[in-house]
């Protein structure tokens, strides 16, 4: 442990911030920074974490190593998970397809759970190929310890590197990252509404997520674009969904 803090500029046992506000604006085709407020705090990501999981996923498609179409096996401890999850059943597969679906909509631990086992065995060892991924993409302050976002203190990020990887997300699985898009899916016969209030409801948005742990406050990475112009927003730390949500519909309005 304390080599992988050293690894990441903290004092030994050094932790994120509660709570605290960050906010960080980038033009989504060069990466230059439109506006930044405590970009570089640490922070817990709490479900921004998702983006992560998902783009190991996206990053396995692609090489082939699963379709849409494979069945990822769902253990006791996926099963178990708890909230938000869409309730997936012990010994009960469920498709890729699915799995995206639950992840970029609901948000859920269950499935990212369940991803994390069947791509790397375990969820610490999925963690560890996240925190890889982060440092290989120049998320210099990030670390994973688990697929969820679930409360951890030693899940460490800011709101710069979530913006690094909402931009790798956008750019380099643009098709995949169509995802974040939907505003509900339908599993077992339920349908879950997407977490992402502004979707259908600020011009332009298209994703990206949503997070919330009570360590963390309100968290959102948002991409959006109109006339040629793209941008991602994120905040970390909101004091409410609705604050938190207002906060990054004025940062896309005025850097839009």
């Amino acid at each position: 442990m304390p080599g992988q803090v050293a690894e990441l500029g903290l004092a030994p046992g050094g932790q994120a911030t509660p709570r605290a506000y960050s906010a960080i604006v980038v033009d989504a085709a060069s990466g230059a920074v439109l506006h930044e407020e405590a970009a570089d705090g640490l922070r817990y990501p709490a479900s921004l974490t998702k983006m992560m999981t998902l783009y190991l996923l996206f990053d396995a498609l692609d090489s082939g190593r699963v379709s849409l179409d494979s069945a990822l096996q769902v253990s006791a401890n996926a099963a178990r998970q708890p909230p938000a999850k869409i309730g997936v059943k012990a010994g009960t597969p469920i498709s890729v397809r699915q799995a995206v679906q639950a992840l970029a909509v609901k948000s859920a631990n269950d499935v990212a759970v369940a991803v994390a086992e069947n791509l790397a065995g375990s969820e610490s060892a999925f963690a560890a190929q996240m925190t890889a991924k982060a440092r290989s993409l120049g998320m210099r302050r990030t670390r994973f310890v688990n697929a969820s976002g679930l409360p951890d203190p030693r899940q460490v990020t800011t709101a710069r590197d979530m913006a690094i990887l909402a931009r790798a997300l956008k750019s380099r699985h643009a098709a995949r990252a169509r995802a974040f898009t939907a505003r509900s899916f339908t599993y077992n016969g339920r349908t879950f509404e997407a977490t992402n209030n502004l979707l259908g409801r600020v011009a332009g948005v298209d994703g990206i997520k949503t997070g919330y742990i009570r360590l963390s406050g309100y968290n959102l990475a948002a991409s959006a674009g109109r006339g040629g112009k793209r941008v991602i927003a994120v905040v970390i730390g909101g004091e409410s969904e609705r604050a938190r949500d207002s906060e990054v519909t004025a940062l896309l309005e005025r850097y839009l």
